[in-house]
């Protein structure tokens, strides 16, 4: 990819015009990892660009974008330019053509405001980027307030910056993103929503997890978290602390490469608590009854709101539904646990199992105890196919309705538990209840 990148940029700088790597690849590189893609800012106009690669499009023409498509890749080819006034924080009402300082200045942070020149190899800073990267600090170019103003989603891009870097936030930069956090509002939720997902993806969450809350951007995008704090436990089960201290622990204790969907379920599992919480008052026990019911009707409007895709929804909404479930797999029957366990979302319910426990009292023996009966059940499909079926039922005189899918849920059940092993013996066994 980046010799592709390189041979465009030479192309145009072979045709008389100003070309280079702009933005995150330069970061990137600067910081020893590879860059996802490469853009290339440049002095030529589009029709230039165009005239070059007469094969490529216009993605972005009010702005001076042409994707262009080499060696198997595209890039994101723009003329340098300065925009106009924010209008709506969030895109500029008019775009001019420009220097690459002025295109620089217009950029959001220091480190994404640097160019290299890849054919003279060096890197060419007019806003202090390079110093930035060294110190490990995100600093907004100009007026920290004014590039926030512009587009409010840059506040969470902060975020997202110091979170997968692992940089600290510049002092007056920090200063504005907490003086504008209430107006995050005004940004469309799937814009919020793409941002936060790569929070949540980073092996750093925690790190973003505070930031957004210690920011007050959780009380604008998430408040339901916040009303988590000061929800005290049962001490013998959770030793720990309140329900926002539980629930941050838990996010601590997850792998690094786990999926949105367990982080998800993870910040909503006892997102009801709250609202269920009751303690009695002669014995001062505190319960939660109905919480993963309540928590899991909770989770589909938070997540909706923040537009997921119905699969995500679903997903999170169901782990969230059965996660105090795992209390009593040791005592289910055979064939409720099988049924449990064949749950296509099974393995990321067992991950926010662990952290579960991990997040209170430690004990895992229910963890591991699913983990041996997976061995268990290796050698054999969890739910093999049914002995009977509904035509097998309705051929020896039973009629169609609730009560044949009874049976055949029993005869199934039977099969789970080893007891029929083959399509003879349960059509014995049907016989006898004739």
């Amino acid at each position: 990819m980046r010799e592709s990148a390189i041979s465009i940029v030479r192309s145009l700088q072979e045709a008389g015009f100003t070309a280079y790597f702009a933005g995150g690849c330069v970061r990137d590189s600067l910081l020893g990892q590879a860059p996802k893609d490469y853009d290339i800012a440049t002095d030529a106009s589009p029709d230039d660009v165009l005239s070059l690669y007469p094969r490529s499009e216009t993605v972005g023409a009010h702005f001076g974008v042409v994707l262009v498509r080499l060696g198997g890749h595209h890039f994101d080819v723009a003329t340098f330019r300065e925009d106009g006034d924010y209008e709506d924080g969030r895109r500029p009402a008019s775009v001019a053509f420009s220097t690459a300082k002025q295109d620089a200045k217009r950029r959001d942070f220091t480190l994404n405001g640097l160019f290299e020149d890849p054919i003279a190899g060096e890197v060419i800073d007019h806003v202090g980027g390079r110093a930035d990267l060294e110190n490990r600090v995100i600093r907004a170019i100009g007026t920290a307030g004014e590039r926030f103003e512009e587009d409010y989603l840059r506040m969470l891009r902060a975020i997202r910056f110091a979170t997968r870097f692992g940089f600290k936030i510049e002092t007056d930069t920090w200063q504005a993103l907490r003086e504008n956090a209430p107006r995050i509002s005004a940004i469309a939720p799937e814009r919020i929503r793409e941002e936060l997902d790569k929070i949540w993806r980073s092996p750093n969450r925690l790190r973003g997890f505070d930031l957004l809350t210690e920011s007050g951007l959780m009380a604008e995008i998430l408040p339901e978290i916040l009303a988590l704090r000061g929800c005290e436990q049962p001490p013998q089960f959770h030793p720990e602390g309140d329900v926002f201290v539980h629930t941050r622990l838990m996010l601590s204790k997850l792998a690094p490469e786990a999926p949105l969907e367990v982080v998800l379920s993870v910040l909503l599992h006892d997102i009801a608590k709250p609202a269920t919480q009751t303690v009695d008052a002669d014995t001062g026990r505190i319960r939660f009854n109905g919480h993963d019911k309540l928590g899991a009707e909770m989770s589909v409007r938070i997540l909706k709101r923040l537009a997921y895709s119905n699969a995500v929804i679903d997903a999170v909404s169901g782990a969230v539904s059965r996660h105090m479930q795992f209390i009593n797999v040791q005592q289910m029957n055979r064939s409720t646990l099988k049924r449990f366990m064949a749950n296509e979302q099974f393995e990321a319910e067992m991950e926010l199992h662990r952290v579960d426990c991990l997040g209170s009292n430690g004990r895992l023996e229910n963890y591991d105890f699913l983990r041996t009966k997976q061995e268990e059940f290796a050698n054999e499909p969890i739910i093999p196919p049914p002995l009977l079926n509904g035509r097998d039922l309705i051929e020896r005189g039973w009629s169609s309705g609730p009560e044949l899918g009874k049976v055949l849920r029993l005869i199934q059940d039977l099969q789970l538990e080893g007891e029929l092993t083959n399509k003879e013996e349960a059509l014995a066994w049907l016989e006898k209840q004739s």
